[in-house]
């Protein structure tokens, strides 16, 4: 299973890789990923960006359901990606401390942060499935490299 979903991930890496060479802007970057992201990979229910701004984590670009506005200051898997500045696999959200359930229908959840040049954490590539247990080593390396491409 590993291997076959490594090689989708690497065509889709590809795939965005073309996307956005195309263009600098952040946001726009964003968008395009979370949309391949999503209709590419099954097993995504939510996937999309929060940006931090001014010691706040918005929403930004993504697909699926309806998400929060703004997550609750350092409470929930988005914020503990950003805090300690690497990336949060949950296999089962309900069990994680501080949750914050914007669909109740998520079950796991993977968060990879964004860093600018200086290193600093700008925000984060937050995917969530339906699936206990959805995310692999394999999910956590290749949505790293994607984190990179913004």
């Amino acid at each position: 299973m590993s291997d076959k979903l490594s090689q989708r991930y690497q065509r889709i890496y590809d795939q965005i890789q073309v996307l956005l060479k195309d263009t600098e802007d952040k946001i726009a970057k964003m968008a395009t990923v979370s949309a391949v992201l999503h209709h590419k990979m099954p097993h995504f229910f939510w996937t999309g960006f929060y940006i931090l701004k001014n010691d706040r984590l918005i929403v930004g670009p993504y697909q699926g359901s309806v998400a929060c506005l703004e997550l609750s200051e350092k409470k929930g898997v988005c914020w503990s990606g950003v805090l300690h500045k690497k990336t949060v696999v949950v296999p089962d959200v309900h069990q994680f401390p501080g949750h914050i359930a914007c669909d109740s229908r998520s079950n796991s959840e993977i968060v990879v942060p964004l860093k600018n040049k200086e290193g600093s954490v700008t925000g984060v590539l937050d995917v969530d499935s339906r699936k206990f247990n959805a995310f692999t080593a394999v999910d956590k390396e290749w949505l790293e490299k994607i984190a990179l491409l913004i």
